[in-house]
């Protein structure tokens, strides 16, 4: 560890003065290349240095503020090295053992995308070429100042931290309205460099200390590290048409004072300082007791215009998810011609819904989500000024987004499995990013209890980053009551015991919720009001969808009290087709038909061994009421009289009756039809299945023999198993628009090797058209993959 390091925000840290005036005073011309003036009078510039150190200065700048290649270009100056690293030298022998020289970096002069047309990569190669002429001279630490563009400041605090483990300060400059002059706040910027790695950030430059005062204040509040504060000598005049600072030394050291009283442990001056200013701020406060940072960590996420605190609200943050593609043909295509209107749009509309946070999901079929990602990002950081979440399963594409935001991003999400957590937390590391935690492994857990230890464990691997608990917001895992009905009490327990036990923020993804429910939005705002109550922090929705209304049978159905949904259906289903319970005098015949009608699985077992006991046989009992009822519970669902769990719930009645029949089938060797075997698989990648168990479940209960081979398969794999069991129909699900096209290396690969059969593809993100595009056949859902696996089991 260093000096520096060992004193950073312990005591207070005296800078030097301004350099550019003292050299004009010692006979520097006008106009011409000061580092190259310096260079050729050495001796002026060290009494310079020299000056500061004995008005009490630890440390001074090097003469380079303008030694990157644009500026020394203008003076046909081509070896920006050793301009920087013998300036660097001639400081460090100025000073001698009794100070520090930190290397200075100024702006370029130029404005940085997605500000202005100089490309990032190449704003952070020119600072890396100047740095590593500053280390090599041997500067004790680097320091980037008068910055007014956060991307440029962030572009120079990436390539050192690139090139060192040395010390980094970075001081941006503000105008008299408290923005810089690309509109940066300074809160906003210090939320922003200190997740990036500054170890210290502050003001320099444009004020006097008085006007300083008040940046300082805001920012102390919210600092991790010391502030840093060098302000000019008070404000500049016009006099005989030059211009002065004609702050007396005394009254800058007063007001000096103030600055350390409001949180700076960093301070010295700017334009018109001089040794005399800074003698007096030494003697003035050498003594004053440092006052350090209140934080050890800050929940916050910013743009390069705002920022936005993640402590609790009266209601949950609102998280936009409208810029997204899955299942918008229309978007998917401007996303793949390069086109941005509809990101631009969907960003206002969902600003003026009230949207705090804007998740950014552009990963589509034929996209490089790697580009077209910085695109997108890069056009929002100028339209919007909402924060904004970066949303993609590809690990290039998020580090490349995190590289290039102006500002500190949210990323959505890193969850338990080992090779997300090993590649994700060192990019959010590195670039200072919020992330969601999503409490999925392996699989995806169904229970409270499952969930709190994959959170527990991510957040034992994410504290090796020196992530804390503020760093990240917990996933409630919110999934469809529709298949899964205890779904909604799981999700407010995960909230509740993160919220007021673990001490994290937490979000949901709201409308999974409703998955294949009528009258969703009641659904919605009724699981968002019990949620708020258990200190949900933000929620993941649409915002021009978002209402605020309350339900009593929705809540009993999210705390998994109405069994089948079967009160909430039948009060807000229009068609009110809720069949009717087994009426008395009944046949048998009719009790077993309407069981599986009603997916009466607790009965359904007795009544078909009671009708067997009749004479009734097995085969009739199948052929003539079970098969009939399934497939009246289908055209049910095809006019959305019936919805998801009904679905379910007659699908697995059918399943228990099936088990039942089956082995006496067997037993009389009464032969069944030869059964036509279906593959199915989840791509590789995706490890959502509910849709693809489904659809397993309803072929079962068609007659089909289901070869399911789970979740997360390679396409390898499922080849193989096509070749095994000599399959002429393969079945493949995807939930993501980053695992969709991982459906095609499968047809792809099985077309390579000659081998004959049919695919059908479905899943929330999939179309009919991106289907056809891959040769496959198009369910929407489990009925309509019944109707579309018994076809082509007939070519």
């Amino acid at each position: 560890m260093s000096t520096l390091q060992r004193i950073l925000g312990k005591k207070i840290i005296f800078l030097d003065g301004a350099t550019g005036t003292e050299l004009q005073k010692k006979g520097m011309p006008q106009g011409v290349c000061p580092e190259k003036w310096c260079l050729d009078n050495p001796d002026i510039i060290s009494g310079v240095h020299r000056d500061y150190i004995r008005s009490g200065a630890n440390l001074v700048y090097s003469c380079t503020f303008g030694a990157n290649q644009y500026k020394l270009e203008e003076y046909g100056i081509k070896d920006v090295r050793s301009v920087n690293r013998d300036l660097v030298r001639i400081a460090k022998h100025a000073v001698g053992p009794h100070g520090l020289v930190a290397g200075d970096v100024g702006p370029t002069g130029k404005f940085i995308e997605p500000f202005g047309p100089l490309l990032f990569e190449d704003a952070v190669n020119a600072f890396k070429e100047q740095i590593r002429g500053l280390l090599e001279g041997g500067a004790d630490l680097i320091v980037i100042e008068t910055m007014i563009d956060i991307q440029e400041a962030r572009a120079a605090l990436i390539a050192a931290r690139e090139l060192t483990d040395k010390p980094v300060f970075v001081t941006m400059t503000f105008e008299k309205d408290g923005r810089t002059l690309n509109g940066t706040d300074p809160v906003t910027a210090l939320i922003t460099l200190q997740s990036l790695g500054a170890d210290a950030v502050g003001c320099n430059c444009s004020a006097g200390p008085k006007e300083m005062i008040p940046f300082i204040r805001s920012m102390y509040k919210y600092a991790k590290i010391p502030l840093i504060a060098k302000p000019n000598a008070g404000m500049p005049k016009l006099k005989d048409g030059k211009t002065v600072f004609d702050m007396k030394s005394a009254f800058f050291a007063a007001e000096g004072k103030k600055l350390i009283l409001a949180g700076a442990s960093i301070v010295g001056g700017c334009c018109g300082t001089t040794p005399v200013h800074i003698q007096a701020l030494y003697q003035k406060t050498k003594t004053s007791k440092v006052r350090k940072p209140l934080l050890k960590s800050l929940s916050a996420v910013s743009s390069a215009r705002k920022h936005l605190f993640l402590q609790k609200h009266s209601r949950a943050l609102v998280i936009g998810e409208c810029i997204n593609p899955t299942g918008r043909k229309l978007f998917q295509k401007e996303l793949f011609d390069g086109k941005m209107s509809l990101v631009r749009q969907f960003a206002r509309e969902q600003e003026v819904a009230g949207a705090d946070l804007l998740d950014v999901n552009v990963g589509a079929p034929g996209v490089v989500e790697e580009k077209i990602i910085q695109k997108a990002l890069n056009i929002l950081s100028v339209s919007t000024g909402s924060p904004l979440v970066v949303d993609s399963s590809k690990v290039e594409a998020v580090e490349k987004a995190l590289r290039i935001y102006p500002g500190r991003a949210m990323i959505n999400s890193i969850s338990g499995e080992k090779e997300k957590l090993e590649k994700l937390l060192p990019i959010a590391s590195k670039y200072g990013a919020m992330f969601i935690l999503l409490p999925v492994a392996k699989s995806v857990p169904k229970t409270f209890k499952e969930r709190k230890i994959i959170i527990q464990n991510v957040f034992e691997k994410a504290k090796k980053y020196g992530f804390t608990k503020q760093d990240f917001v917990v996933d409630g895992l919110v999934m469809s009551v529709s298949s899964l009905a205890n779904a909604g009490v799981e999700t407010i327990k995960t909230v509740d015991w993160c919220a007021n036990t673990f001490k994290v923020n937490t979000v949901v993804g709201l409308s999974n919720v409703s998955f294949g429910m009528p009258c969703r939005s009641i659904i919605n705002s009724t699981f968002l009001s019990m949620l708020e109550k258990r200190g949900l922090s933000t929620v993941i929705a649409n915002p021009m969808r978002l209402k605020r209304q309350f339900s009593k049978l929705a809540e009993k159905l999210l705390l998994g009290k109405d069994k089948d949904a079967v009160r909430f259906i039948s009060h807000y289903s229009k068609q009110k087709v809720l069949p009717k319970k087994t009426e008395k005098g009944a046949t048998l015949e009719q009790k077993v038909y309407r069981a599986i009608l009603e997916g009466n699985r607790e009965e359904i077992k007795g009544l078909v061994s009671d009708l067997c006991k009749t004479g009734f046989a097995e085969q009739d009992v199948v052929h003539n009421i079970m098969i009939p009822a399934i497939n009246q519970v289908g055209e049910f669902f095809d006019k959305k009289q019936y919805f998801l769990p009904q679905l379910v719930a007659s699908a697995e009645a059918m399943k228990v009756a099936f088990e039942f029949i089956e082995p006496k089938l067997k037993k009389k060797k009464i032969k069944t039809e030869k059964k036509n075997v279906i593959i199915l698989a989840t791509v590789k990648g995706d490890i959502h299945d509910i849709g693809k168990n489904i659809v397993s479940l309803l072929l079962k209960n068609h007659g089909f023999e289901v070869i399911d081979l789970g979740k997360d398969v390679s396409a390898d794999r499922i080849v193989n198993e096509i070749k095994k069991h000599k399959s002429p129909v393969v079945g493949l699900s995807a939930l993501m628009t980053t695992t969709m096209v991982n459906m095609k290396d499968v047809i792809q690969k099985a077309d390579q090797q000659n081998i004959k059969c049919r695919f059908m593809v479905g899943g929330a993100v999939i179309t009919k058209a991106y289907a056809q595009s891959l040769g496959a056949e198009y369910s929407q859902d489990g009925v309509e993959a019944v109707r579309v696996a018994k076809e082509l089991s007939k070519s």
